[in-house]
């Protein structure tokens, strides 16, 4: 998937006066992106799109109009999108009281390293996590995470050939097992696989 390039944003003037249309595209874009791995954790896969969307609200919220500012959030997102052999997601561990968050949080280090998509009769990919930096300590993980999934050409093979799709975490504190995931998902990530 190719990366994003000034000429690919709106100006902050264009983004205005599209935003309205644009998000909602974005939004329904998103619906088959999005995972639920069980009560407390969701994973967002990115392409091209989801990544426009988060560059041009990061350039509206900030004011950025300068080339050398619309460069830096380009080389910060463009990373999130799919390279053709791999899906990338967004990981994120929700609990609305802030005390249970602060208190999960701590029993589920480790937990972005024990999260896996499998193709049917293949292994698990399990997770590259936080390329960028590290985003846990010694006393809890962070609730988002940026998660890699690398796949090989046989296993592109086999999805683009109608294999399902499975995923889950396997953390002893956070179990999912979803086989398959949903038809709809499972083609919109199939699509950012190239092979």
């Amino acid at each position: 998937m190719q990366k994003l390039t000034r000429n690919d944003l709106m100006s902050l003037e264009q983004y205005a006066e599209q935003r309205a249309a644009f998000r909602a595209r974005v939004l329904e874009h998103k619906k088959n992106r999005l995972l639920q791995l069980g009560p407390h954790a969701t994973a967002a896969f990115e392409d091209r799109l989801t990544v426009q969307y988060q560059i041009q609200e990061m350039l509206r919220i900030e004011r950025i109009f300068e080339a050398r500012g619309i460069e830096e959030e380009l080389e910060a997102y463009n990373p999130l999108i799919p390279d053709g052999s791999n899906l990338k997601a967004t990981f994120m561990i929700e609990y609305a009281d802030e005390a249970e968050r602060r208190r999960e949080l701590t029993k589920l280090i480790g937990v972005e390293d024990r999260v896996w998509l499998r193709v049917a009769g293949h292994a698990a990919v399990y997770a590259i996590a936080d390329e960028d930096m590290d985003r846990e300590n010694d006393d809890k993980t962070s609730s988002v995470h940026f998660l890699r999934f690398e796949f090989t050409p046989a296993m592109i093979a086999a999805l683009k050939a109608g294999a399902t799709l499975a995923a889950g975490i396997d953390h002893p504190n956070m179990t999912v097992d979803i086989d398959p995931l949903p038809a709809a998902t499972q083609a919109a990530l199939v699509a950012d696989l190239d092979g």
